[in-house]
């Protein structure tokens, strides 16, 4: 079987998809097509060049998006006609849309084949606390949804949030397909009495994550916390803000990002993972992020905020602690709290589950439905 997969992003860097592209290839011929190479042996690559839109570009866009014409909008982008072009002669028998700005173009490009659409986050609220997505940009991915969701043979979402959300916009619910990593062999390493606690957040740097309340957490901690910060550029300006912002304090650093691969080995040697995720955004209210099962991979306790995504398998688990509410003192009161057998039953806790929560069932669950929509569309 012939496996088209678009996705517009990076897929070397793009953990999701990057997994995605393995998983298929162990069993299927794919071609994947994207702005990078996923640098993956048997699998061929078309690249997408991302050219922006000119200045007059951009205006028409706003007015295509305030006339609420949102097909004419989408195909305005150079990147999207370019790539039905490339990829319009490929001879695949399925095809794999990443994010919902691959959708339409998987769907013209399918005809009567399968798509399978991989929602990634719930798009009709992203970046709430951002003007131009509540006023423009959501209510397109809204329309987007509703009229290309369920023309897909099948759909995934990445937390059982994200598919209740899409339930009740869609009336069907999305498969489950988690952002678990792959399963690394590791041990935890145990903290000993008066041992210094290290401290790590890693991920893209973008405004809405509100990371400089995890900076500020830090002026409520004791001299046992240190802080390592792996910040890939989402926005560098925003990354150069928090590095002031953390001026003054050497209990705080800012190591190089290292490859998403190299992730969980890069932060063995820590102690607890990080993440305070204010619920700016339906879609970060409910978000099961990579960094979790990164965390739980690397062996580390857990610190979170009451997020709904993340809190039931912290809960459930017992992997760490869960702030009050999502205030810098909040989750340094639960921190402090912590000695060092607490910190080590933890750690022992992620070892636990780390087979459990690893991509292995992830791999099986995408070939089964892979499987599913090829039978499906045999028997038509």
């Amino acid at each position: 079987m012939h496996i088209l997969v678009i996705s517009f992003t990076d897929l070397k860097d793009d953990r999701r998809v990057n997994r995605q592209i393995r998983f298929l290839a162990s069993e299927h011929h794919v071609t994947a097509a994207g702005r990078a190479s996923p640098e993956l042996a048997d699998v061929d690559f078309v690249r997408i060049p991302m050219r922006p839109k000119s200045v007059a570009g951009k205006a028409l866009s706003l007015a295509q998006l305030v006339l609420r014409q949102y097909d004419s909008y989408y195909w305005g982008f150079h990147y999207v006609r370019e790539a039905y072009d490339a990829l319009s002669d490929i001879p695949f028998d399925l095809v794999v849309a990443n994010d919902l700005e691959t959708l339409p173009l998987a769907l013209r490009l399918a005809g009567d084949r399968p798509v399978l659409f991989d929602s990634h986050e719930y798009f009709p609220r992203r970046f709430e606390d951002q003007l131009k997505y509540r006023w423009f940009i959501n209510p397109y991915a809204a329309d987007m949804c509703a009229r290309y969701a369920p023309q897909a043979a099948a759909m995934l979402a990445t937390s059982p949030g994200h598919a209740s959300l899409y339930e009740r916009d869609l009336g069907f619910r999305p498969t489950l397909l988690t952002n678990a990593t792959d399963y690394f062999d590791l041990t935890p390493i145990e903290k000993r009495p008066g041992d210094p606690i290290r401290l790590v957040h890693h991920g893209v740097a973008l405004p809405s994550r509100c990371i400089e309340l995890t900076i500020e957490m830090m002026a409520y901690l004791d001299e046992r916390f240190s802080l390592d910060l792996f910040l890939v550029p989402g926005e560098p300006a925003y990354i150069a803000s928090l590095q002031e912002r953390a001026k003054g304090d050497p209990r705080i650093r800012f190591p190089e990002p290292v490859p998403g691969a190299q992730l969980v080995p890069a932060t063995h040697n820590h102690d607890i993972g990080v993440f305070l995720l204010p619920p700016t955004s339906a879609s970060y209210q409910h978000a099961l992020p990579n960094k979790l099962f990164e965390y739980i991979q690397a062996r580390l306790a857990v610190a979170i905020g009451p997020s709904d995504g993340m809190t039931p398998l912290v809960r459930e688990h017992d992997l760490g602690v869960i702030s009050d509410d999502f205030t810098p003192q909040s989750l340094a009161h639960r921190l402090l709290s912590l000695d060092h057998d607490q910190i080590n039953a933890y750690k022992h806790h992620s070892h636990a589950i780390a087979h459990r929560y690893s991509s292995e069932g992830n791999r099986i669950l995408l070939l089964d439905l892979v499987r599913t929509i090829r039978s499906a569309r045999q028997r038509q």
